[in-house]
C-alpha cells in the first residue's frame, strides 16, 4: 500500500529530473550554436575578435571597417546558416516524429527534390533571378507536399505509406532535374549543381528575411502542438482516446514542418542530411519523452554553421555547406538503415 502511495511522488522526480536534463541540454546546445554563430562573424581572411564582433551586431560602438567586415560581409552567411540549421534540425524531427519512422526526412520523402526542381526549373528555362528562384523552391516544396499528401490519404495518413510514396515522388522529381540539367547550356548547368548541393549565404536579403519571420512565426504554434504530437506518437486509437483531433494535429504538424523547409531551402538550396540527424542527436542528449524539438533546431544550427566554417576555413579550397554535410551524414545514413533492418523497425 505504502509503494502504491509513493507512486505519485516517484513519477513527479522522474518529470522533474527530465525537465530539468532537457532544459540543460537545450541551453548548452543553444550556446554552442551562438558560439559557432559568432565565430563565423571572427574567422577570415581578416580576423576579428569575439568583443568586436558583439559590439558590432549589437550596435555598441562604431568601427566602420569592423562593421563593414561583419554587419556587410560576414553577418548574411553566419544569420543563414543559423536560420536554415535550426529550420531544417525543427522540421526533420516533425517528420520522423510524426512518421513514427527515423528514415523519415525532407530530405528523402519528395520535399526536398520538389523545391530543387522548381528552382532548377527557374535557373535553366526562366534564367531568373535569385528571388525568384528562391520562390520557386518554395513553390516546390509546397506542391511536392500536397501531392504526396494527396497520394497517401487512404482514410488518414499512416507513416510507411507517405514515405513510400514520398519517395517515388523524390526519384520523379530527381529524373526531371536530371533531364533539364542534360539539356541546359554548360554556364546554367554549372549554376545548377551548385544550388543543388547546397550552400548558405547564397540568397538576397528578402529571402532570408522571409525565412526568419517564418521562424518567428512557426516555431511557437510548433511548440504549441507538440502535446498533440506527443499524443500521436501512442498512435492515432490512443491519441483519439486522449482528446486530441488527431488529422487536424498532423495536418497542422506537417504543413508547419514543410513550410520551413521550403524556406530553408529556398535560402540554402537542398542541404542534405542536417534534417535526418539533428533530431536523433537531440533526443539522445535531452533523453526520451522529454521534446526536443528546440533542441533539434539547435543541433541543426550546430551543424550547419559547423559545416559552413569547415567547408570555407579549414580546407584548401571553399566548397560547398552541402559537401561536408553530406560527408557527415552519409555514414550516419548508412549505419542507421543497418540498425532499423537488424531491429525490425521503419516499416
Amino acid at each position: 500500500m505504502a509503494e502504491l502511495l509513493d507512486t505519485p511522488r516517484r513519477v513527479r522526480t522522474a518529470r522533474s529530473l527530465r525537465n530539468r536534463r532537457s532544459y540543460l541540454v537545450t541551453s548548452g546546445l543553444a550556446v554552442v550554436a551562438g558560439a559557432l554563430f559568432v565565430v563565423t562573424m571572427m574567422v577570415g581572411s581578416f580576423a576579428v575578435s569575439a568583443p568586436d564582433v558583439i559590439a558590432s551586431v549589437l550596435h555598441l560602438r562604431d568601427n566602420p571597417s569592423v562593421d563593414f567586415i561583419v554587419r556587410d560581409l560576414r553577418l548574411p552567411t553566419a544569420v543563414a546558416g543559423l536560420a536554415v540549421g535550426v529550420a531544417l534540425g525543427i522540421s526533420g524531427t516533425l517528420f520522423q516524429r510524426l512518421l513514427g519512422n527515423p528514415l523519415a526526412s525532407p530530405d528523402f520523402v519528395g520535399i526536398s527534390s520538389g523545391a530543387s526542381f522548381f528552382a532548377v526549373s527557374a535557373i535553366v528555362v526562366l534564367d531568373a533571378s535569385s528571388t525568384v528562384i528562391s520562390g520557386s523552391a518554395l513553390v516546390g516544396a509546397l506542391l511536392s507536399a500536397f501531392l504526396i499528401y494527396l497520394l497517401a490519404w487512404r482514410d488518414g495518413i499512416t507513416g510507411y505509406r507517405f514515405i513510400l510514396i514520398g519517395i517515388g515522388v523524390s526519384q520523379l522529381m530527381l529524373s526531371l532535374i536530371g533531364y533539364i540539367v542534360s539539356h541546359a547550356s554548360i554556364y546554367e548547368a554549372r549554376e545548377a549543381m551548385t544550388w543543388l548541393v547546397g550552400t548558405v549565404g547564397q540568397a538576397g536579403s528578402g529571402e532570408l528575411r522571409t525565412l526568419l519571420v517564418a521562424l518567428a512565426v512557426l516555431v511557437p504554434v510548433v511548440l504549441v502542438l507538440e502535446r498533440p504530437l506527443r499524443a500521436l506518437e501512442l498512435g492515432d486509437d490512443t491519441a483519439k482516446a486522449l482528446g486530441a483531433r488527431v488529422e487536424l494535429s498532423r495536418l497542422g504538424l506537417l504543413a508547419a514542418s514543410i513550410v520551413l523547409v521550403g524556406f530553408a531551402v529556398a535560402v540554402a538550396g537542398p542541404i542534405m542530411f542536417v534534417a535526418l540527424i539533428a533530431g536523433p542527436i537531440a533526443q539522445r542528449l535531452v533523453g526520451r519523452g522529454a521534446g526536443g524539438i528546440v533542441a533539434a533546431g539547435c543541433v541543426g544550427a550546430i551543424i550547419t554553421l559547423g559545416a559552413d566554417l569547415v567547408s570555407h576555413q579549414l580546407l584548401p579550397a571553399d566548397l560547398p555547406t552541402g559537401v561536408i554535410t553530406g560527408l557527415i551524414g552519409a555514414p550516419y545514413l548508412i549505419w542507421l538503415l543497418v540498425t532499423v533492418n537488424k531491429e525490425g523497425r521503419g516499416g
